[in-house]
């Protein structure tokens, strides 16, 4: 291990370009044969919507710092300039790639009896006619063509809105004389440009006649093309064609200067869908003309426009897969099964109070947090509610609960992290509806977002106050409780009860206690917490003891996180990485990272829980938390780590990352030239054959149903009774 650099740049991958591997690994699930068509579509769809925020936010960033001219490098030792170049260029193969699936897909759909009709043109006699009538009884009176001249300049056109460009030349009367118009300039070229953006309100995907047994299809903008020259009447159209616009969301936000942080944010949220053009998307064979004006008035370079060989906008798939009549090329919905570890004939403070209870998303239902919480409201015993939410559903039932909490006159603080990319606007609906209802509303803290996943319900019991204590990796959203993949954990220990009511303390009034129990917090000491016990690991092996790391979660890319695995794996600490998304490690490293294995997951379910497995010499420790081991999580956020102490479950969650391990299916493990490569099952039988994620669909439907035989036995649940 001496004179070794484990900082050295050439030990790391860069985040930006490890996000695009990533984004390719989904767009494999969409060439992947096993998966059923309309699976297959749906992840397509995934890699543009992914795609996008990408663009949004990190491309926006890095374009950000090469105008302000940083040239700090990054851990891998490329500067901002530097990694736009690299990510330009990435990018732009990987659309290639995402067309070149999108034209298999289509043929598969055909063979399916599903045909896309790519351009109007292709339309026969009784498919335009319709078209034509579908445009003016149910598209025209929605459109609003905006024409450019001296008086009207060039139209804002929205982030991420489907857009048909026109160049337009002034129709003459029987002399030769223009018809009357009021427009009384042209652009350079002798002609008009207008645009007109694609509504948003329709449905994207129009199904049209057709006589030959298959069902066929076109998307909104082709009529819309088609139709053109009706919104011009005075003009005839020389060229339409559609293209679309990515700009910087990632708004600064500086708090210190705000007076109020919920105005502030909305008015933040009015300018992200007007900021600056990063991005171009045109199909192939736009009229050069079109084309200039709107590359020259967006200010975009030629490295940021996309030439598109298909439909703008990929996610128009996943509204594909909602064709009715096909149920054959989807993929059945696994249904969340009913906790083991909860019964239905008990309240849920009682079985808490008889041990810890685990909660394993989205293969049990998430019924028991929103049961929890809604026990809690009309609990006539209970004091006081405190929780904090980073995203949640539309339609929420905990938000729910916690509005008739206090209406019902419990006290009932909720930290809202407004701050939540993408989720603000309606995180800030859901505040104002929690501040009229009574409830007592945060805003997070100054320069931190709070992403910790935390409930606390206090009690008056008999024997005294008693705190009951929720924590999990995941959000407190109903909706991707049945999507993502995460861990949650019930508890009434009082000194995780200590600790929860020091964290909102903490939250609401700034009160640090001098002293925690059980729980570990970000920004304050996690991140040396989790140096602490990784070298611990390290200085067992060195010792001769064994030291094992098995670590779960979306990101790594803290640097210092990152050398100190390094420094185990030297000191020959076995160290197993499941990271879906970004990692900067790179493996096989002689005397850095020969001990460490990076495997991504992606399949049916978001992969989202965090979970880290110490070996320590065989006293095993397990830990679940909020945090991803990045930079922004560690430092920037206000984070939990809390420990999992019951035996039993420390053994099933070990044994949930063992069979993450052993995953041949949906598994990509890391090569040493860091790219992403699928295990060979050539020669492996099929029964040895394994998605973990599959495995755990089987696992605990079968614990549920073993759970419900012994219920009914015991006369509890009726033997008629349906899951």
């Amino acid at each position: 291990m001496e004179g070794i650099d484990f900082r050295a740049p050439e030990y790391y991958t860069n985040r930006e370009l490890s996000w695009l591997l990533f984004d390719e690994r989904v767009l494999e699930e969409a060439t992947d044969e096993e998966n059923p068509l309309f699976e297959r579509l749906k992840f397509l769809g995934i890699t543009a919507s992914n795609l996008d925020e990408y663009f949004m936010v990190r491309v926006a960033s890095l374009k950000d710092m090469v105008h302000a001219q940083v040239y700090k490098k990054d851990i891998s030792g490329m500067t901002p300039k530097e990694q736009l170049f690299a990510v330009n260029e990435a990018t732009h193969d990987f659309v290639k790639s995402q067309y070149g699936v999108y034209d298999e897909l289509v043929r598969l759909l055909e063979k399916e009896g599903i045909g896309i009709i790519s351009a109007h043109e292709k339309l026969d006699e009784e498919q335009a006619a319709f078209a034509d009538k579908y445009f003016m009884e149910k598209v025209y009176p929605v459109l609003t063509p905006m024409a450019v001249d001296s008086s009207r300049p060039f139209p804002l056109v929205r982030n991420k809105s489907l857009n048909i460009g026109a160049l337009l030349v002034r129709k003459k009367d029987a002399e030769g004389r223009a018809l009357i118009s009021v427009h009384a300039d042209t652009d350079d070229y002798g002609l008009d440009f207008a645009l007109v953006q694609v509504p948003d309100v329709l449905s994207r995907v129009v199904e049209l006649p057709s006589h030959t047994g298959t069902k066929q299809i076109i998307f909104l903008e082709e009529i819309i093309e088609r139709n053109i020259e009706k919104l011009f009447l005075n003009y005839d159209v020389i060229c339409a064609h559609p293209f679309r616009v990515m700009r910087n969301a990632d708004f600064e936000l500086d708090e210190d200067e705000a007076e109020d942080l919920l105005e502030e944010i909305e008015k933040q949220l009015k300018k992200r869908q007007w900021g600056m053009a990063i991005r171009l998307e045109v199909q192939t064979g736009m009229d050069m003309r079109l084309r200039e004006i709107l590359q020259e008035e967006l200010n975009i370079d030629d490295e940021e426009i996309y030439e598109i060989t298909g439909p703008l906008d990929l996610t128009v798939m996943s509204k594909v897969t909602k064709l009715e009549g096909y149920d054959h090329l989807r993929k059945e919905d696994f249904i969340p099964q009913r906790p083991a570890m909860f019964s239905s004939d008990k309240d849920i403070f009682s079985q808490i109070r008889e041990g810890d209870k685990l909660l394993m998303l989205p293969y049990e239902s998430f019924e028991p947090v929103v049961e929890f919480i809604k026990q809690a409201a009309r609990d006539p015993d209970t004091l006081a509610i405190k929780m904090t939410l980073y995203r949640v559903s539309g339609n929420s039932p905990i938000l729910s609960a916690l509005t008739q909490a206090a209406e019902n006159g419990k006290q009932v603080s909720v930290l809202v992290e407004l701050k939540a990319r993408f989720d603000e606007e309606n995180n800030i609906v859901w505040a104002r509806r929690l501040e009229k209802a009574g409830c007592h509303v945060i805003y997070g803290l100054l320069g931190l977002k709070t992403h910790s996943k935390i409930a606390l319900v206090v009690r008056n019991e008999r024997d005294g106050i008693r705190r009951y204590v929720h924590l999990a990796t995941g959000n407190y959203n109903d909706v991707t409780a049945r999507l993502y993949t995460d861990v949650g954990l019930f508890t009434c220990s009082p000194l995780i009860g200590e600790d929860a009511s020091a964290v909102f303390n903490m939250l609401s009034g700034y009160s640090e206690p001098a002293v925690w129990n059980k729980l570990s917090l970000a920004p304050l000491w996690l991140k040396d917490r989790f140096l602490d016990l990784i070298n611990r690991e390290r200085d067992l092996a060195l010792s001769g003891k064994k030291g094992r790391i098995i670590a779960k979660m979306n990101s790594v890319c803290d640097p210092d996180i990152i050398a100190a695995l390094y420094e185990a794996s030297a000191a020959g600490v076995q160290i197993d990485m499941i990271v879906r998304g970004i990692c900067s490690i790179k493996t096989g490293i002689k005397g850095v990272s020969d001990n460490i294995t990076v495997r991504s997951i992606v399949g049916e379910f978001l992969e989202h829980s965090r979970i880290i497995y110490f070996g320590n010499d065989g006293n095993e420790e397990v830990y679940m938390g909020s945090a991803d081991w990045m930079p922004r999580n560690l430092e920037k956020r206000v984070e939990i780590l809390f420990p999992v102490e019951t035996p039993e479950m420390r053994a099933e969650l070990k044994g949930y990352l063992l069979l993450q391990l052993t995953d041949n299916k949906k598994a990509r493990i890391m090569q040493d030239d860091g790219t992403y490569r699928k295990p060979d099952l050539s020669h492996v039988p099929v029964e040895r054959r394994l998605s973990s994620q599959e495995e755990c669909c089987k696992i605990y439907k079968q614990r549920a149903q073993k759970h419900d035989a012994d219920m009914i036995r015991r006369g509890f649940i009726p033997e008629f009774k349906k899951r």
